[in-house]
């Protein structure tokens, strides 16, 4: 089957639009943004910028197309400052409720990535702050990939920090002369580092974001990020309060050490759960990958008023879309209908690498959009999403914990989506065999067979039908975006999906 359509027109996705949007408000779906939330205060560190010279570029893996085309506009400082490590008198304890201390001090210059509107009256008052994951030895932004449709089309303001050493020394390996005054004294620095640039959006926004004020600023993280992260909120969240709330995307069990080699040694447990007095927002998107192979399943805890946690079925800690699709996404609805041809026929890796089984192709993008929304919301109306069931899993007479599947392969529980409620393939987060870099997070796709896909859906229309009705539950939910399912909804309606 090929579902390779050309882009619908802009009037047609607008009517997909308002019909998926009619059908979620029947079912009873409202979305509200209202007052502001507490900012930080404190001394900041020293913003310069913006930046040029050397190569003339910024030096970061992120999107492709040129920003300019959807109306927003980059921009990079320089941070400098003193950052502080920190230690505990006591062992970390699996609970978080970490009472840590400042320990030593050292100078650091990094930079900030910052995208925003080009239009002012376009930014919507919050600004994401990413944690660049580090784990390919450079500084890279998964979060800006993963969510940057919802970010530009809600006129948010993004910045990537460089917190770690290893993104700050790729970086200016990599332009040596835009960034010869770049010093970066080590990862236990790194969350002050990072408490630091949450006040300097604050405290500097004439330069950084010029002279956009922001109502809340939200801090990101994905893989290692999450996991640095997790030590951040339990840590130096309740000392630096520099955020509004954090979403936290596919963390493991356990957490980033509080303070490393070349300073003093303070290790976290294996299992790490986020303290239940946190004074902001905090959540959590898992996919099965996490749960499974990174040890989030022995770390699960119950939602409270601060804290929700959202598993997503048929998701990958990587996938498709962050390796191969997400960078060149421009939002003009291509890519729904290309994922649909991804999951009939998915691609084996990247260009980088090839792994033993096809990629997961599933529907990780458009949740993370949804929960980038409802964080936003959380924190300026004080109304916390909707709590969500946990992935199914069972446990085996020896005592390893596996998914529960439904007939056609996708695991049930948690987060629904289109992809496996009315699936045309198996979407996991597991399955990998190969002993490629990375590939064991990227999880597998199972094409449905055609005599499968034929029993489903007898009719071009009744896949129409299902597709479309599992989508709306969704926006309903609010675990996908009008916008994306208005999307969603037409490249089903132009594949040639059924009968």
């Amino acid at each position: 089957m090929n579902t390779r359509q050309r882009p619908p027109t802009r009037s047609r996705r607008r009517a997909v639009l308002a019909v998926v949007t009619t059908a979620c408000l029947l079912l009873g779906f409202l979305g509200s943004l209202g007052a502001t939330s507490q900012a930080a205060t404190g001394v900041g560190p020293q913003v310069t910028g913006p930046v040029t010279g050397g190569n003339g570029a910024v030096v970061l893996q992120g999107t492709t197309f040129d920003l300019a085309s959807v109306g927003y506009t980059q921009s990079e400082f320089f941070l400098s400052g003193t950052a502080s490590s920190y230690t505990s008198a006591v062992p970390l304890g699996s609970d978080g409720r970490w009472d840590v201390t400042p320990a030593s001090t050292a100078p650091y210059t990094t930079r900030l990535v910052m995208n925003r509107p080009l239009n002012p009256a376009r930014f919507n008052g919050t600004v994401v702050v990413e944690w660049l994951n580090v784990s390919a030895g450079l500084d890279v932004s998964p979060e800006w990939i993963y969510t940057h449709n919802e970010l530009i089309r809600e006129g948010y303001a993004w910045i990537g920090v460089s917190a770690q050493a290893t993104g700050v020394a790729a970086t200016k390996a990599a332009d040596p002369v835009r960034y010869a005054s770049l010093s970066h004294p080590g990862d236990s620095y790194s969350y002050d580092i990072f408490s630091q640039a949450g006040q300097a959006v604050r405290d500097s926004a004439a330069t950084i974001l010029g002279g956009l004020h922001p109502r809340a600023v939200l801090a990101e993280g994905e893989s290692q990020s999450a996991f640095r992260l997790t030590t951040y909120i339990d840590a130096v969240q309740p000392l630096a309060h520099a955020y509004d709330g954090f979403l936290v995307h596919s963390r493991a069990g356990f957490a980033a050490a509080l303070s490393q080699a070349p300073q003093a040694d303070v290790p976290t447990p294996s299992v790490v759960q986020f303290r239940t007095d946190t004074d902001v927002p905090v959540l959590t998107v898992q996919t099965e990958t996490d749960l499974m192979l990174l040890g989030y399943l022995t770390a699960r805890q119950p939602d409270t008023t601060r804290l929700r946690f959202w598993e997503v079925a048929g998701t990958a800690h990587a996938d498709d879309y962050v390796a191969n699709v997400g960078a060149a996404d421009t939002g003009d609805g291509a890519v729904a209908a290309g994922e649909l041809d991804a999951m009939l026929d998915p691609p084996t890796g990247t260009p980088g690498f090839s792994c033993a089984a096809p990629i997961n192709t599933g529907p990780a993008h458009y949740v993370m959009d949804a929960a980038q929304h409802a964080l936003r919301s959380w924190v300026l109306t004080g109304i916390p999403p909707a709590k969500t069931p946990q992935l199914q899993v069972t446990t085996s007479s020896d005592g390893t914990p596996a998914f529960v599947l439904d007939a056609n392969g996708n695991a049930t529980g948690g987060i629904r989506t289109p992809a496996v409620d009315a699936p045309v393939a198996a979407l996991s987060g597991l399955g990998q065999t190969g002993s490629a870099q990375f590939c064991f997070l990227f999880g597998t796709t199972t094409p449905l067979t055609s005599a499968r896909l034929a029993a489903l859906y007898p009719t071009h229309a009744e896949f129409v039908r299902q597709w479309a009705t599992r989508t709306a539950a969704a926006v309903a939910a609010g675990t996908i975006r009008p916008a994306d399912a208005a999307d969603l909804v037409e490249a089903a309606v132009r594949s040639d999906i059924g009968g």
